[in-house]
């Protein structure tokens, strides 16, 4: 007897689309930006307008029901006014080994990640005036998502791109995490993981201890119900820093 059973395809791992290749002639592949659990970023140029884009692609098990890409879609058109929140474009669909890939289009931002630009600096930290500018940035930032009753849910120095000019950072944010609605744990969530990044910035454990009583006030030992005590939000966060009075 013929075995009619379906043979399930082989799960996408990577996508590997070499530089030149033209999808749904739209858009030309010019290289990989990164890869996740979920899928890889692409950098493409629109071939209409030859303005640069960003491509995200979703690994079709990653994406059942395009899931995963209608979560990202609607949460970053609904922060389309947020600074910090990159742009979305649109979305489309190509066939690879017979399975639908969807992917997302969106702005392109200029910038290096945060991990990145550290790794540049003096010591591979900032100083605490420079860092509190930043986190200062990132506080304003995350402040216009949770006002729209959002959070990021993942923020680390591997997805935040930075923009410096002078004192000034100019800052977008990458892969908005999780699902569910938001609740006040996800908001204290962002609070301490923004005061973990600028304890990272200015050296982590190493620098601690020599830091000015103004940052110590901030970081407060990472003690979560100590930091969440005196920040119960971003927006109380930016405040502090907007009147900080120094010794």
């Amino acid at each position: 007897m013929a075995n009619n059973k379906k043979i399930k395809p082989l799960p996408i791992k990577s996508f590997q689309f070499h530089s030149g290749r033209i999808l749904v002639g739209k858009y030309e592949v010019l290289d990989l930006l990164g890869a996740g659990w979920e899928g890889e970023v692409y950098r493409v140029r629109e071939i209409h307008t030859g303005i640069i884009r960003t491509a995200k692609f979703f690994f079709p098990q990653r994406n059942e029901r395009d899931k995963a890409l209608l979560f990202y879609a609607r949460k970053l058109h609904k922060l389309h006014q947020c600074p910090v929140v990159i742009q979305y474009h649109t979305q489309e669909k190509i066939t690879i080994r017979g399975m639908g890939v969807s992917f997302l289009i969106s702005e392109f931002v200029e910038g290096e990640l945060l991990s990145a630009f550290l790794l540049r600096q003096p010591g591979k930290k900032l100083p605490p005036y420079i860092a509190m500018h930043l986190l200062h940035a990132m506080a304003t930032g995350i402040e216009t998502i949770h006002s729209l009753g959002e959070y990021h849910g993942d923020l680390h120095s591997d997805n935040i791109i930075v923009e410096r000019f002078g004192l000034k950072f100019d800052l977008k944010l990458l892969d908005l995490f999780h699902w569910g609605a938001p609740s006040k744990a996800n908001i204290h969530d962002d609070v301490c993981n923004m005061i973990r990044i600028f304890y990272d910035t200015l050296g982590g454990a190493k620098t601690y201890s020599k830091q000015p009583p103004e940052v110590k006030a901030i970081v407060c030992g990472l003690k979560r119900s100590l930091i969440l005590k005196k920040f119960r939000s971003a927006g109380q966060l930016k405040h502090y820093l907007e009147t900080i009075e120094f010794s």
